[in-house]
Parts: C-alpha cells; sequence; structure tokens
C-alpha cells in the first residue's frame, strides 16, 4: 500500500484505538485534548514518512509517538501548571508515571467502556451517533457532515455541547457492574441500531460512506457479544439484524447510486454468508425469557432472506409485526405491517388500515397509500404519490417515487 494511501487507512483503523486508550487515562473531559494528540500524531506521520519512509510497522509507530505525546503533555502540565492555565491537573513523579497501555486487550477494553460513556443519556441521540463516529469509529468531521446531511460547524458545535455535557456530569469511562448492565446498555444498542440505520437508510449519495457506517455498527456491536458482560441475547439479536439487512446492501443500490425497491432487487447479489452469519446470531439469541424488539425485528429481517416461500413468508412477517407492535409500537413498524397485510389480504383490505393511522406528514405515508390504492384507484394512488414527493427529503426516494407515477400514468392513458 503506497504512502497516500496508508495514511489515510491507518487512520481509520488506528485513530479510535488510540484515542480511546488516551481519553480513558486522561478522563472524558479530555476527549478534545485526547483527539488533538492522536491527530498530531498522524499529521507528524504524514511529514515524517514523507521525508524518511515509511516505517516498518506503522502502526506500532503511530502508538509510540502518540504515547509518548500523552506522557510529555502530562509532564509538561505537572512542571509548568503555575505559569499556564492548564487543562489537565496531573502530578507525577519517576515512580507515579501514567501508564499508556496500548495492549490489545486494552484497547478492546478501553473502546468498550468508551462505548457506554458515549452512550450517556444525557446527551442527544444524534450526538451520541456523532460522538461514536468521532470516537469509536474513526470518521472526521467532513465525514460525519456527508452522514447527517448537514456541514462542518453543525457537527462542530453538536460534539462540542456533547462534550461539555460528559464533562459537567462528571461520566466515568468504566464498564458498568453486572447488575447495571441490563440498565445501561439499551442506550448503548439503541445508539448502535440509529448509526446502523444512518448508513442503511442514509439520503447520502455516497455509497461507501453509507457501507462503512453499517460496518462500524456492525463492528461494535459485535465487540459487545465477544465480552462475556455484554454477550446478552438481546445484542445477538441486533447483530442478526444487522446481519440480514447487510447481506442486501448490494441489491438495493444499482451501479448510478439509485434505490432498488425490495421486490425488485437481484437476489443473487445477496451475500449468502452476511445471511448465514445473522441466522447464527439469531439461533444465539433464543436463549433467556426476555422477547425484545431486536429479536422480532431480526425475525422479520430473516424472512424477507428467505426465497420461494412467499405465501408462508409474509404470514410470518405479518405475525412477527404484530408481535412488535404490541412490544413497542412505532409509526414505522405500523406502515411495515400495513404492507405485509396487503400482501397476504390484498390491497382492499389493507387500505383502510393504513388510513387509521393518520401519518398524513409522513411522505411513507403517502407511499403507502399510493402503492395500495395503484390497484384500485389510479388517480388516488397518484395523489399520494405527488403528496410524498412533496414530504420526501430524499432525492433517491423521489425519484423511485417519480418512477410509480410515470408507470401509472401510462397505464391510465393505455
Amino acid at each position: 500500500m503506497q504512502e497516500k494511501e496508508l495514511i489515510p487507512y491507518l487512520y481509520r483503523t488506528e485513530f479510535r484505538k488510540i484515542t480511546a486508550v488516551l481519553c480513558r487515562s486522561l478522563g472524558i473531559e479530555h476527549i478534545s485534548i485526547a483527539e488533538d494528540l492522536v491527530g498530531d500524531t498522524f499529521l507528524l506521520a504524514a511529514e515524517t514518512w514523507g521525508f524518511k519512509g515509511v516505517p516498518q510497522n506503522p502502526a506500532a509507530w503511530l502508538y509510540t509517538v502518540a504515547k509518548n505525546k500523552a506522557k510529555d503533555l502530562l509532564k509538561r502540565n505537572a512542571l509548568f501548571s503555575q505559569k499556564i492555565s492548564p487543562q489537565i491537573q496531573y502530578t507525577t513523579d519517576e515512580k507515579h508515571e501514567l501508564e499508556i497501555d496500548l495492549s490489545i486487550q486494552n484497547i478492546e477494553d478501553s473502546q468498550l467502556q468508551m462505548m457506554f460513556a458515549i452512550c450517556y443519556p444525557g446527551i442527544p441521540p444524534e450526538a451520541q451517533i456523532g460522538l461514536s463516529l468521532r470516537i469509536l469509529c474513526g470518521f472526521g468531521i467532513d465525514e460525519i457532515a456527508d452522514a447527517f446531511l448537514t456541514n462542518k460547524e453543525t457537527i462542530n458545535k453538536r460534539l462540542y455541547r456533547a462534550k461539555e455535557k460528559l464533562k459537567q456530569d462528571n461520566v466515568k469511562i468504566e464498564l458498568p457492574s453486572d447488575v447495571e448492565i441490563d440498565k445501561r446498555i439499551e442506550n448503548v444498542l439503541t445508539t448502535l441500531y440509529l448509526l446502523f440505520n444512518e448508513g442503511y437508510y442514509s439520503s447520502s449519495r455516497n455509497s461507501v460512506l453509507r457501507k462503512d457506517l453499517c460496518l462500524e455498527a456492525m463492528r461494535l456491536t459485535h465487540m459487545l457479544t465477544e465480552n462475556e458482560i455484554t454477550d446478552k441475547p438481546y445484542v445477538s439479536a441486533l447483530l442478526a439484524l444487522m446481519c440480514f439487512h447487510a447481506s442486501r446492501f448490494e441489491a438495493r443500490i444499482d451501479p448510478k447510486g439509485e434505490l432498488i425497491l425490495y421486490e425488485d432487487q437481484d437476489i443473487s447479489l445477496w451475500n449468502n454468508e452476511l445471511i448465514l452469519r445473522g441466522e447464527y446470531y439469531l439461533n444465539k439469541a433464543a436463549t433467556g425469557n426476555h422477547l425484545s424488539k431486536y429479536h422480532l425485528e431480526a425475525a422479520i429481517a430473516y424472512w424477507h432472506t428467505v426465497t420461494g416461500r412467499d405465501a408462508d413468508k409474509w404470514v410470518k412477517i405479518l405475525s412477527l409485526y404484530n408481535q412488535l407492535l404490541i412490544i413497542e409500537y412505532s409509526p414505522i413498524a405500523a406502515l411495515n405491517r400495513t404492507y405485509a397485510l396487503a400482501k397476504v389480504y390484498g390491497n382492499e383490505q389493507a387500505i383502510p388500515e393504513a388510513e387509521k393511522l393518520e401519518l398524513g406528514s409522513s411522505h411513507l405515508y403517502h407511499t403507502l397509500l399510493g402503492e395500495l390504492y395503484s390497484t384500485v384507484d389510479t388517480c388516488k394512488a397518484i395523489r399520494h404519490f405527488e403528496q410524498a414527493i412533496k414530504l420526501s427529503r430524499s432525492a433517491a426516494d423521489k425519484k423511485v417515487i417519480k418512477n410509480k407515477i410515470s408507470k401509472l400514468q401510462e397505464v391510465k392513458n393505455v
């Protein structure tokens, strides 16, 4: 790998590891300092490697330099705390020098503990996702702004406020006790779920970024399954859900980056390895007495990967949506349940059920009604599709809906 490709690659893979360890050593109130130290390390790498050549072990070089920079900062702060306004209150001597452990085990532990710290309920979900992308996934500010379809200034302000809140509330970087895990892990799973959805359902045209978001969510969820304390059935269920969805990623987007609807997907593009992995984690999740929404959503996603059994498939999916709505109602789940109802009993029976939802401000609601009316009343279908276009903020969604209108108009004019 050439130097110009190596440093961006290492930034993505190693930035998060080193930052997590430094944050754990310095305290979460000094996230920005940790980020700056690691950023300076990569700048030095770009300057040094271009002049002296790439070291034999580039990652080890980064770890050593970052560690030394952190130690130097702490020593300077201790020695000159009376002369400058210190950001870190730290006293050190030869006997009590801070150890910065960059072993594989400590890196894993640090990332896991950072996950629980970042997913602090005192900061908004979008800030939790943003911090996760930055600290746990190594995404740059530009990439995060692209993912959220906003600008760098907005992201920087969002992350700054989140960091200040963590500092004010004295949030610790630590893994909760066994008793506390079940209370706090739900917030972690929600953040990972939203992070995955940010990639899978993102309006961003950057398909590489979308895949990366999904893969990072899966990596972090897998990390939870690898730790004995956090390896819970509902964690495996969430990972299964992600695997099933990710298995159809390539089939959802055409070469131009446009969205391909489920029924139009080329199943030969589905990733069978991910489907099998999803089945493994879904089976692993089938223990204990707690049935979570992740279990049900994973089961629904599994049935979407089943081919050749449409009648049976949609009956199963409808039943699972009925259970899901009992456990945790959401408008999206209700809309999806109505679509499954149409598959089992027909559009005419599903239309009244859809209209009962009264989600007139949602483009998804009007898209569904347009779909259901397309075989019943073409004019009503077109009206709903046109309303969906007005409400949709996604260029990809608008294009799909316009194509549906065009097909209906062609049939109408025949």
